[in-house]
């Protein structure tokens, strides 16, 4: 189309917003565009008009702004099916004015196209067209382009201050029935406010985060809050349905490079985006970043092939078995399945991808556990028992793919407020998800990830070293079982070689206080093995802690135990405590081998067949 012919024809389609709704019929399904790209003078235009219409069907996903369509005034004038739920539609679903109609944001596109949710009009929200007569959807493509191209007649409205994004984000003006002109500025989301509860969920899950992975987040206060601990990354992309301010922060930053990409290597990849005018400024004609349908960006497939795909979407419940809430309360439908489904799916398909629950532990005025016996009635499970990985709250993170009832249920009440455990263990007992005897978390402060440190050894033996949790069991059960008759005769003085629940599980259940144990751990055949354990045991009189470490046969003689005891002594100095005590068989010279290097001076005396040791922090080395 020449210059010449669009601008006729784009002259030739304007009307005022009352002329162009004229053509919406009663009993029509008209689809309204979405997020921050509401064409709000046609929304504020269709609260006039209203009276002369009848169930007249309105559709769109999240949109922000007013609904005059859900008013009760308008119940036999327009009908409003929310593909997923927003604070201003939420009343009207709940009181039966408005449905709902649950279904994954990347099926969307295909039931629209199919003609299965078929649409008469699309009103939707464009940019000027540019110099070949093309109009972009500006800040969202998501499930808008398709309903747009599966719609019998196109309203669109007009707006000079839609940023222009690029993309599979463009349209014809010939495509286009209707024009209705407008100028106002799009709606602003601010981020929430953070608080420390917020903050420390994001640190738990930045950690989880490597150099050069591809992350999907949304909006809210825990997104906001994980820009800033990403600060310190390195080459991060971003492959998500929507984007806001803190993706421009850390591009500012130079975080979020895109260079390490699997695919859109050096491009963002979203559907929509909501958030400032800074957010608006950025996207506008950046060619770093690319809108796609839903129906591609929400692809688990698609999702799948951007190697270390860091998947973070928020939950209302997760049940101790692993289901994930995050549509309902019970019966109140609150928000909706959106893409929570395909990403976690795509990030567990990805080479080296993390799925990420994040929730806090308690509801707001924390008289409600978020980590529950079981889901509410009525609550609808969005991530499947087989499809939650990694679940984060302020107390840390569980893991539960690939585990048991009985695993998944002791790590998610180790992340549950201590207000609450009691009660979930007592639960688990009663439904024999745990052993009948098992213990409760000792300590109630969130997991201590300042003692984390990882070490290379001999022949690059790369060892993750971190405090020992009460999820550890299966592993220690292993580490326990792997040492030879000698080895095992110089830790515990005994040849019984045996180690049940009933006593390993205290073993697991430091509390980080009077009782620390460090792990020493590797990855072998795509799992954690533990290969050293060190610990002590404080008696607050003295002020002396007894001091215990083994390392695993094949990796004795490399460093490893010398590191261990060495990190015990820095953890217990910082700690204010005095020194440590042991006693190591006459046999043993490895072990006093080790505890003469140190660095700190030592003291033995030998009793029968044993050395009693002893390592005081404050004395110097003559």
């Amino acid at each position: 189309m020449s210059p010449k012919d669009w601008k006729v024809e784009y002259q030739h389609k304007i009307r005022d917003p009352k002329s162009a709704l004229k053509i919406i019929k009663r009993g029509g399904r008209v689809f309204i565009g979405s997020g921050c790209a509401v064409p709000s003078l046609l929304v504020q235009t269709l609260d006039k008009i209203g009276s002369r219409l009848a169930d007249t069907e309105i559709m769109h996903i999240l949109t922000i702004g007013d609904t005059p369509y859900t008013k009760e005034q308008y119940c036999n004038n327009f009908r409003c099916n929310a593909f997923f739920i927003g604070e201003n539609t939420r009343n009207a679903i709940s009181e039966g004015r408005a449905d709902y109609t649950p279904v994954f944001i990347s099926d969307l596109p295909n039931l629209f196209q199919s003609g299965a949710i078929p649409v008469d009009i699309a009103l939707i929200q464009v940019t000027p067209p540019d110099e070949h007569g093309y109009c972009s959807f500006g800040v969202s493509v998501d499930v808008v382009k398709s309903a747009a191209e599966s719609a019998h007649t196109i309203i669109a409205e007009v707006n000079t201050q839609m940023p222009r994004t690029l993309g599979e984000s463009l349209i014809s003006i010939d495509q286009i029935d209707i024009l209705v002109e407008n100028d106002t500025p799009l709606p602003e989301i601010f981020p929430p406010p953070s608080d420390e509860i917020t903050e420390q969920i994001a640190k738990n899950i930045s950690r989880l985060i490597d150099n050069g992975s591809t992350i999907q987040v949304g909006i809210g206060a825990i997104p906001a809050a994980i820009t800033k601990f990403l600060k310190y990354k390195k080459d991060l992309g971003v492959h998500s349905e929507m984007i806001s301010d803190g993706v421009v922060d850390l591009w500012e930053e130079g975080v979020i490079t895109n260079r390490k990409k699997t695919i859109h290597q050096g491009k963002i990849i979203t559907t929509f985006c909501m958030g400032t005018k800074k957010l608006y400024d950025f996207v506008n004609n950046n060619p770093c970043v690319e809108f796609y349908p839903s129906d591609y960006v929400n692809n688990p497939y698609i999702i799948s092939l951007n190697e270390k795909m860091i998947a973070i979407n928020s939950a209302l419940e997760v049940d101790l078995t692993g289901q994930v809430s995050a549509e309902s309360l019970g019966y109140l439908l609150y928000s909706g399945i959106g893409g929570q489904a395909d990403f976690m799916r795509g990030a567990s398909k990805s080479k080296g991808g993390k799925p990420i629950i994040a929730l806090p532990s308690t509801t707001k005025n924390e008289n409600e556990s978020s980590i529950v016996p079981h889901l509410r009635e009525a609550a609808g499970v969005v991530t499947s028992r087989g499809d939650a990985h990694y679940v984060v709250t302020e107390y840390g993170v569980a893991y539960l793919h690939g585990k048991s009832l009985r695993e998944r249920a002791i790590a998610l009440i180790n992340i549950a407020h201590p207000n609450f455990r009691k009660k979930l263990l007592n639960f688990s007992k009663i439904r024999c998800y745990v052993y009948s005897d098992q213990v409760l978390p000792k300590t109630c402060r969130p997991y201590p990830e300042e003692l984390e440190i990882k070490k290379c050894f001999d022949k690059n033996i790369d060892v993750f070293f971190r405090p020992v949790k009460q999820t550890d069991e299966p592993l220690m059960k292993e580490f326990f079982y792997s040492f030879s008759d000698k080895s095992f005769y110089q830790r515990f003085f005994t040849h019984q070689v045996v180690m049940p629940h009933s006593k390993l599980q205290h073993l697991v259940n430091p509390d980080h206080d009077e009782e620390l144990a460090i792990c020493g751990l590797i990855q072998k055949e795509g799992r954690d093995q533990i290969i050293a354990v060190g610990r002590y045991y404080l008696d607050r009189p003295s002020n002396m802690a007894e001091i215990a470490f083994i390392v695993r046969d094949h990796y004795q003689h490399k460093g490893i135990g010398t590191f261990l005891l060495q990190r015990l002594i820095q953890i217990a100095k910082d700690c204010g405590i005095s020194g440590f005590k042991a006693e190591v068989l006459t046999e043993n010279k490895v072990m006093m081998h080790v505890i003469h290097k140190s660095g700190c001076p030592v003291q033995s005396k030998l009793e029968d067949d044993c050395y009693c040791v002893c390592i005081k922090f404050n004395e110097l080395n003559k």
